[in-house]
């Protein structure tokens, strides 16, 4: 019984080390019910989001935009230098948005917008 608790302690610990590294679970997000149209899966676009802005993901989600970029993933991105929204175009991974948290899109802080893996680092 003992060597049971051991485990299911041991496995616990990993799972929360795992939540508090990436800053938030895999398990479950926002708009979950769209990753089978996404041609690039979470992970990838989380480690996508993680190449252009250096820093901890927060929050994440999978939404549908009609009449705009489709589906795309969108990381809030905690930095030294603030909070930075990444938005990952869930067909082929290309960057669509980098910006300071809160920020307009065009407007002040705005880098990347080009291909996977372009764009400012936190």
């Amino acid at each position: 019984m003992e060597t049971m608790n051991n485990i299911t302690t041991a496995a616990l610990v990993a799972a929360l080390a795992a939540t508090a590294t990436t800053g938030v679970a895999l398990a479950s997000y926002h708009g979950q019910q769209y990753a089978s149209r996404a041609h690039v899966s979470l992970q990838q676009a989380r480690a996508i989001a993680l190449r252009t802005v250096h820093g901890t993901i927060v929050s994440q989600e999978l939404e549908y935009e009609g009449g705009g970029s489709g589906l795309r993933y969108t990381f809030d991105v905690k930095t030294p230098q603030g909070m930075r929204e990444v938005g990952v175009y869930a067909g082929n991974g290309a960057v669509l948005e980098n910006t300071a948290d809160g920020v307009p899109s065009g407007e002040a802080g705005e880098k990347g917008g080009g291909e996977a893996g372009e764009g400012g680092g936190g």
